[in-house]
């Protein structure tokens, strides 16, 4: 099977984009730069804990940090990303998906009817 060149690479995204907590943090820097103190508040997480996770979206070219004296701030490093976020949020929230969701027989239930 021919691979459609990218598809790793989103793959890759999708699996950093897969937390919660990066979820949150990505919003906040996409409204606005934040430190991680101000991150740290933000969201009720541990310092160490939103490093942690800020390297991971650094690694992944999502966060770019920029250094001022002793403080970093943190921003996203591309708009789209927060576009992704945007219409992975209004997807989940819209009601006629949830509706269809509802609807659909489970995987068991495909099973039993075939």
């Amino acid at each position: 099977m021919d691979v459609e060149p990218g598809l790793a690479e989103a793959a890759q995204l999708f699996k950093v984009l897969g937390s919660e907590s990066r979820l949150g943090l990505l919003r906040l820097i996409g409204r606005q730069p934040h430190t991680v103190g101000a991150l740290a508040e933000a969201t009720g997480m541990s310092q160490p804990l939103v490093s942690q996770h800020l390297r991971t979206l650094r690694q992944a070219g999502l966060a770019t940090p920029s250094r001022s004296g002793k403080e970093v701030t943190y921003h996203l490093t591309d708009l789209h990303v927060s576009h992704v976020i945007a219409d992975a949020l209004a997807h989940v929230r819209e009601p006629a998906a949830n509706d269809l969701a509802d609807q659909a027989p489970s995987p068991s239930e495909q099973k039993e009817s075939a």
